[in-house]
């Protein structure tokens, strides 16, 4: 897979609707609670567990946040640039 054809496909699926910053960081945070509750690990989630379950959050937070990005205006592919780069530096 590569960033373009991911992000033709976010595109094609939300059929060219743009959320504002606000809007994506809600949706971010949802993503985001459903991986914490792993954490939490209360009874009631038990059951929804399974490491599907994680795969599929996991793949929610890449494919939504190439989306988000350009939505904002910015590259992709830039943006990942960006991220490597500074991971790095912060590993040294």
């Amino acid at each position: 897979m590569e960033i373009k054809n991911l992000l033709e496909q976010g595109r094609h699926i939300w059929e060219g609707q743009k959320l504002g910053l606000g809007q994506i960081i809600v949706r971010l945070g949802k993503i985001f609670g459903d991986i914490c509750r792993w954490e939490r690990n209360a009874e009631k989630d038990r059951n929804i567990h399974t490491d599907e379950e994680l795969k599929k959050e996991l793949g929610n937070l890449i494919f939504c946040t190439i989306s988000f990005c350009d939505e904002l205006g910015y590259d992709p592919e830039e943006c990942i640039q960006l991220a490597i780069d500074c991971q790095k530096k912060f590993q040294k």
